[in-house]
């Protein structure tokens, strides 16, 4: 049954009354009932705190619910403060107060070291429901526990991990804590696993099958998308860090038991190791090393090439074990356009992207794959680089540097000749001289022209 205020109103006057009769305390009939009128008019202010303070202000205008028992705290505090000043005023009685003030000091103080942490959590209860950091149905990190939020009560906020296991915090340590609400502002938040596999796989294949694993992963979002960061080199493997976005906590087992599945079966198909965290003892047998596999088809490209069709076999097989092969990841730039440059280029594999720059935008106008060459204007002439060239996929590239074809030119000086023609159709083809309707003569003389001017650029240039 609950009690309403009106009762226990009259429960502290007659309290009072029993106390100053016991104290002596002697008054006329109209100090009690002026004394009556004030400790009744203080159920008045009570109800006005109650409506206008926590029912208007905080539970209406602030959607924070206060819990009934700071309502009892502040109204019992109100009515005590009352109480004190009718005793001190009304029935002058200084003595008997200050007799019991120093009595009730002394048990305040007795009590307050021996409740210290009840009244510590009780506090914490109160910010906490002022501030609402977080609500019944959340899940937070508390130190290194995962746990969902059960109950808020004045004292303590009770949790429950996946495992359900209950934990009960007092309030005043959920406070004095950093606590992260996974479930803040909404349930969308991301969780990491860190995934490791071996040293001789490229990572831009790695990052993309690690991409299309977590995709698929039941429970994972697709928005916002899946991320992989590749984030250190360890002793045994190259660690990659998954970064995926789920909505409630309440299903971090199963997300990433599905997670690490799809990962084990995606690296799997594309023949990708996790290995093993020891330390092995690897024997390799001889075979034919991958270096004698890029050289024969960097052979290859170029015997089908013009601009090497003057150079014999063992010329080229010189220029092309003479000549260095490089590895560029995808997104990552091979030449610079406007930059200086003594080698062109041989695309083994992959694809990359060419572009020039205009009114300070980057525009693509053209794609090279395999086994496209490019470059060769700065190997012959030294000019700067004419356009941008970037790895659109994972590419191997062999560079043919100038001291390596500067040998094969004093060795071969007819070369220059056949080399100077080719250069010279070339620029004449891209200005369009060829397509233009030109006399013949014209079109010789042009062409006679560029051709003297490239013979005595290629000269000068390799110190012929």
């Amino acid at each position: 049954m609950r009690l309403g205020l009106l009762f226990r109103l009259f429960c502290l006057i007659l309290a009072f009354y029993a106390a100053i009769s016991i104290y002596g305390v002697h008054a006329p009939w109209r100090r009690h009932v002026g004394a009556a009128a004030i400790l009744l008019s203080t159920a008045l202010v009570v109800a006005l705190v109650n409506r206008y303070v926590w029912d208007f202000y905080f539970e209406k205008k602030r959607q924070t619910p206060i819990p009934h028992f700071l309502r009892e705290v502040v109204g019992g505090i109100i009515f005590l403060i009352v109480l004190l000043l009718v005793l001190s005023y009304g029935y002058h009685a200084e003595a008997q107060l200050k007799g019991l003030l120093a009595g009730s000091g002394v048990v305040a103080i007795i009590l307050g070291f021996a409740g210290q942490n009840l009244f510590a959590g009780i506090i914490g209860g109160v910010s906490i429901q002022i501030n609402r950091p977080y609500k019944v149905g959340d899940w937070l990190q508390v130190g290194e526990r995962f746990a969902e939020v059960m109950e808020i009560n004045w004292r303590s906020t009770r949790l429950r991990t996946n495992d359900a296991i209950y934990l009960d915090i007092p309030n005043n340590e959920m406070v004095s804590h950093t606590i992260v609400n996974l479930h803040y502002p909404t349930e969308v938040h991301a969780m990491r696993i860190r995934v490791g596999v071996e040293y001789k796989n490229p990572p831009n294949r790695v990052k993309d099958a690690l991409v299309r694993a977590a995709s698929t992963a039941e429970g994972v979002l697709a928005e916002p998308k899946v991320r992989v960061f590749l984030v250190d080199f360890s002793d045994f493997a190259v660690m990659y860090e998954i970064k995926y976005y789920m909505g409630n906590h309440a299903r971090i087992n199963e997300i990433n038991d599905a997670v690490r599945t799809n990962v084990w079966y995606e690296l799997k198909r594309q023949g990708i190791t996790i290995p093993f965290p020891i330390r092995t003892l690897q024997v390799e047998r001889k075979t034919p090393p991958r270096v004698q596999e890029e050289q024969a088809e960097a052979r290859t490209i170029l015997r089908d090439e013009a601009l090497f069709e003057c150079l014999s076999d063992e010329q080229i097989d010189g220029l092309v074990r003479q000549s260095r092969v490089s590895h560029f990841g995808r997104g990552e730039r091979v030449i610079r356009e406007g930059a200086e440059g003594e080698s062109m280029f041989v695309l083994l594999s992959g694809a990359a992207e060419v572009s020039i720059s205009k009114n300070g935008a980057s525009i693509p106008v053209a794609t090279l794959k395999a086994p496209d060459c490019f470059g060769e204007m700065s190997l012959l002439t030294g000019e700067r680089r004419t356009a941008t060239v970037r790895a659109e996929t994972d590419c191997q590239v062999m560079e043919i540097g100038k001291p390596v074809m500067a040998e094969l030119l004093r060795a071969s000086p007819d070369c220059l000749e056949r080399l100077s023609e080719l250069l010279a159709k070339r620029k004449m083809e891209t200005e369009g001289l060829l397509k233009e309707a030109v006399s013949h003569t014209q079109t010789a003389r042009k062409e006679r022209e560029y051709r003297d001017t490239f013979l005595h650029r290629l000269r000068t240039f390799f110190e012929l």
